[in-house]
Parts: C-alpha cells; sequence; structure tokens
C-alpha cells in the first residue's frame, strides 16, 4: 500500500462469523491538501475464480443454479441464481482452484483453462478479487454429476444452454448475476462462438 494521500489506517474487527467484515478509519488528503477522517466497512471474504465453459461446436456453455440467500431477501423470489461456475480460492492458485471448482460443481474434467480478466467486484465494501477463466468443454470431458462439494451444502444444479439463450436471459432477467453476465458478454464481444 503505498498511496501518499492515505494515512493513519485504523482496523477495528466487527465480525468474524463466516469471513470478516472490519470497520476501517483512516484519513485521507484531500486536494486541497487538508486531511479529513473517513470510516469505511470492508468484508475480506479472500479472492475467487470463475468460468465460462464453452462447447464452440454445439454453441452452447455451461452454467449452474442454486439458492442464493443474500438475492432472496432483496427481491429475488425464489432466490435461485444461474451463474457461471465460481468459488474461492482457499488458497490455491486461481487456475487450479476454477479447475477444481469446475469437476465439484459441473462434473467437467478440465486440463486446460484461458484466463481472460481479472475483476475488484464490488470495490465499495468487498475486498475480493475475482480471476475469470474461460475453459472449451467436450461430453467425453464428464466425469462426475457435479452439484457441489457435499460439505459445503451448495446443491447445484448443472444447465446446458444455447449461448444465444444465454445472452437473452441477461435481458429478460433470468440471468442476473454479474460474473455470469461479464463472461458471457466477453464470448460475444470476443467471438468465441465464431467460425474460424
Amino acid at each position: 500500500m503505498n498511496n501518499k494521500k492515505v494515512r493513519n489506517i485504523k482496523k477495528e474487527l466487527l465480525s468474524d462469523n463466516w469471513y470478516k467484515l472490519e470497520k476501517l478509519t483512516f484519513e485521507y488528503q484531500r486536494d486541497d491538501g487538508s486531511w479529513e477522517t473517513q470510516s469505511r466497512e470492508a468484508y475480506d471474504r479472500g479472492n475467487g475464480a470463475a468460468i465460462l465453459l464453452y462447447n464452440k461446436k454445439n454453441k452452447t456453455v455451461i452454467l449452474t443454479r442454486q439458492f442464493r440467500m443474500p438475492t432472496y431477501i432483496n427481491g429475488n423470489d425464489s432466490g435461485m441464481m444461474i451463474e457461471v461456475c465460481a468459488g474461492l480460492l482457499d488458497g490455491d492458485h486461481p487456475e487450479d482452484c476454477i479447475k477444481k471448482e469446475t469437476e465439484e460443481e459441473t462434473g467437467y474434467k478440465l486440463e486446460k483453462v484461458e484466463k481472460v480478466f481479472e475483476s475488484y467486484m464490488s470495490p465499495g465494501s468487498v475486498t475480493e478479487i475475482l480471476y475469470f477463466f474461460i475453459g472449451s468443454y467436450e461430453e467425453k470431458m464428464k466425469i462426475g454429476d457435479g452439484g457441489g462439494a457435499e460439505e459445503e451444502t451448495e446443491n447445484i444444479e448443472v444447465l446446458e444452454l444455447d449461448f444465444e439463450k444465454a445472452m437473452e436471459m441477461i435481458h429478460t432477467g433470468e440471468i442476473k448475476d454479474a460474473k455470469t453476465i461479464m463472461l458471457l458478454q466477453y464470448a460475444k464481444i470476443n467471438g468465441l462462438f465464431s467460425i474460424n
């Protein structure tokens, strides 16, 4: 951390129940040179990785559906979300993490993935950096049912969708997850399904 306009950072632990929620009080130098005290809360859940599984020949993608409590209490009537496969790094390298998550959640074993970008997903309140990947899949790579790790109580449904249908689901509101929208739009912008 080398921003000379920030000094005297004090941390106060508010919660360490699931992940860490801290209150940060610090001084920030304004453009006129004066210093002001600010307070923010930051939720540290670690960094994560997400992947769009795609089959160029069939023009399909693999997505997942699962219950997300925070969306349920904020207007999502069913609480169900359609998403790309994703997970927290938990100390793993992002590439290793996403290969493991892909197998756990979808049942597909990938040998090769491609990192396409990384992003702070909610920089005003969450510390997480998400690493975004794409990976090509074929039916012969399916070695299990997926559904998520038993001990993580994920109850994941695996969906294989036509790519254009998935894009339409953004417009209809069936897909509202940011990481999923970002990766689907990446595929569209970069012509992932174009004939070479």
